[in-house]
């Protein structure tokens, strides 16, 4: 069982999979939530990295 952790949009309900990442806008696979830049922004929505929240599960 990984430790990994995703993370919801809490306005289009995008999910950031911290084992997947996002390599298509820079963020390698297994890149902690932490890790992300500040100004990292939804890529669906455009929100900031500040309105997401951890999902439990």
């Amino acid at each position: 069982m990984s430790d990994f952790r995703k993370w919801e949009c809490v306005i289009c309900g995008f999910i950031y999979d911290e084992a997947l990442g996002l390599p298509d806008h820079g963020i390698a696979p297994g890149t902690r939530w932490e890790d992300v830049p500040e100004d990292f922004e939804c890529p669906d929505c455009g929100i900031s990295k500040f309105d997401f929240d951890l999902m439990e599960g």
